[in-house]
């Protein structure tokens, strides 16, 4: 890593006096304490509907809404706005309640944000650039976390007084300008390398896709005559493959239950969609039914070892897993249950459903529905492609070795992401408390 390599021994200030404060440690002796009452002046202005709406997020600090983004838009938007409190440019303004995560930052905009944010103008000669990278910094992100307070995490509160007396480091305008200089031409140039990464990552998930396309499509001898499968998605197939609806593959296809069990704190597991993990099943630890209850539940939807356990709603729709145990257990009803026969390896199903165009059309059964949904009719009717089993276990071989070594790579990629998110983070968090002398 290129950015990495470029790492450099800064020199440090002449000299350092004791902060006063236990995380900022020691600072330069030119750079004043402040106390961020001493350099912010809460302001409440409003009565303008008319300017548009800001959102405070964590991840970029002040941002335009778009409120046609409805992924965007989880808070109630009131039809009078005329209580939305006024934020302009090169102000300063902190959502409250979720100050504690670093929601808060100076405006590049001039709009309006809910009467329960904080907004201020600076008492004090402070370059916003500087001031917005500092503040927004690792080290005095944690620092507003322990002011806040609350029932729980997600609820905590910063009251405006206990953040006028968050200390703030302040060096001599000039610095606070080289300082904010410095990080935005390293962190453009970490920020760059991430990207890289990403799309580094990127290409090697659309070519593990690829292979495993060619694979359960194609199969492994480039060579083989091949003829039309009759289904898009499949396209050509080999001229001795077959290729058949899944619930010709099947001795049984149901689903759990619809109804809300009686938990028990013991007694049979109980599993939901968010248990069953891309490969595996992972059992709670705090969710079961009793063994009557679990007995009766199974008897329509039993699941055994070697099983399929496809999640047929939530965020994991389309996952799909094998059961690999001898445990009973019961399933709630977003999960599908497939039985196969002996037409089909299971492991060739799972590995066919890594497959982005399969699960396609497993969620293509959903389009016409309100919610989307696999249901155990409609996914019944799709085609999948059926080898010879001999061929079946070749392809699942090659795929498993093929899929590691992407896996690998990808997660080497995303390991060095990491570390320049920490390098920069750390950078930051260093040039922003004096620790290191960048001008």
């Amino acid at each position: 890593m290129e950015v990495l390599k470029e790492k450099v021994k800064f020199q440090k200030y002449p000299g350092y006096k004791d902060s006063g404060v236990e995380w900022l440690g020691e600072a330069p002796e030119h750079w004043e304490i402040k106390r961020l009452g001493s350099l912010l002046n809460p302001i409440s202005k409003k009565n303008r509907p008319d300017l548009p709406l800001l959102s405070i997020t964590r991840e970029k600090g002040v941002i335009a809404r778009n409120i046609e983004d409805e992924e965007e838009n989880h808070n109630y938007i009131p039809d009078d706005l005329s209580g939305y409190k006024v934020l302009r440019e090169g102000q300063f303004g902190m959502n409250k309640m979720k100050a504690w995560q670093g929601s808060y930052g100076i405006s590049k905009y001039t709009g309006i944000v809910s009467p329960a944010y904080y907004v201020f103008d600076f008492f004090y000669e402070v370059d916003p650039n500087f001031f917005n990278i500092a503040i927004r910094s690792k080290k005095y992100v944690s620092f507003f976390g322990s002011a806040s307070d609350g029932v729980r995490i997600g609820q905590w509160d910063l009251s405006k007084s206990r953040m006028k007396s968050i200390p703030f480091l302040l060096p001599p305008k000039q610095e606070q300008i080289a300082i904010a200089g410095f990080l935005d031409e390293k962190c453009v140039k970490i920020d760059a390398a991430i990207a890289q990464k990403q799309k580094l990552i990127e290409h090697l998930k659309e070519r593990k896709q690829i292979i495993i396309q060619n694979a359960v499509t194609k199969g492994l001898d480039p060579d083989v005559k091949m003829k039309d499968s009759g289904v898009e998605w499949i396209g050509e197939i080999p001229e001795h493959w077959d290729c058949i609806r899944i619930k010709h593959l099947s001795k049984k296809i149901t689903d759990g239950e619809h109804i809300s069990p009686e938990f028990t704190n013991d007694g049979m597991p109980f599993l939901s969609a968010k248990d069953i993990r891309d490969g595996y099943i992972k059992f709670p630890n705090n969710k079961f039914v009793s063994y009557r209850d679990g007995k009766k539940f199974r008897q329509r939807c039993n699941p055994e070892k070697g099983d399929l356990l496809l999640v047929s709603r939530g965020a994991t729709i389309g996952r799909i897993s094998q059961v690999d145990t001898d445990k009973e257990f019961c399933l709630l009803g977003s999960v599908i249950l497939i039985k196969t026969n002996h037409k089909i390896a299971n492991d060739f199903i799972v590995v066919a459903m890594a497959n982005d165009k399969l699960k396609e059309e497993f969620l293509n059964t959903s389009h016409h529905s309100a919610q989307q949904a696999i249901y155990i009719v409609k996914a019944a009717e799709v085609y999948i492609p059926a080898p010879p089993l001999l061929e079946q276990n070749e392809i699942v071989s090659y795929l498993e070795i093929e899929r590691k070594k992407i896996d690998n790579a990808i997660q080497l990629h995303q390991q060095q992401i990491e570390k320049l998110k920490e390098y920069k983070s750390s950078l930051i968090d260093a040039a922003v408390t004096g620790k290191i002398k960048v001008s």
